[in-house]
């Protein structure tokens, strides 16, 4: 069965079947970014490591259907959470449906094409490491440059806050 063109369109969130919902991933890699909290401020700082199931070229998830065994802290996003989960990027398609926004041209849905995130430069591709490659006490030396203006709603401050 094939996925009727534009289905995402005047569909809420909890109204997409699993596969449309699999299919709304634009496969960014941003969300298993892992990103710490300041203990004394709560804020969230973007680092360049990412969860050890991120395959660094596709952007996508190794272990997709056994993921959150193989990492109990893995975020499962849902119609549910996907809005107060702040640290989600503003470019993320379920974010984007959930607001009422439209998909980004390079979306792979609009696009019909899988590297069009990565041509644009959205994706993670090219810009991280995986967490197998380092020493994750070390995390801090990772820090990008780029404070996530939010408090995640699930962590008390200075808890590490892996890729989801």
């Amino acid at each position: 069965m094939t996925l009727k063109s534009l289905f995402w369109k005047g569909k809420s969130l909890p109204d997409f079947s699993e596969r449309e919902w699999e299919a709304l991933c634009d496969g960014c890699g941003q969300c298993c970014q892992y990103k710490l909290e300041d203990e004394d401020t709560g804020d969230l700082y973007l680092t360049n490591v990412v969860c050890r199931f991120l395959d660094l070229e596709t952007c996508r998830c190794s272990v997709y259907p056994e993921r959150h065994n193989a990492v109990p802290t893995c975020v499962q996003l849902t119609p549910q959470n996907i809005l107060s989960l702040e640290w989600i990027p503003p470019t993320c398609a379920y974010k984007l449906i959930a607001e009422g926004k439209p998909l980004s041209d390079w979306h792979p849905l609009i696009s019909a094409d899988q590297e069009s995130i990565h041509n644009a430069g959205i994706s993670v591709r090219g810009r991280v490491i995986s967490e197998s490659g380092i020493n994750l006490d070390d995390l801090e030396n990772f820090i990008l440059n780029e404070l996530i203006q939010f408090h995640h709603p699930l962590s008390a401050p200075g808890t590490i806050l892996p890729g989801s």
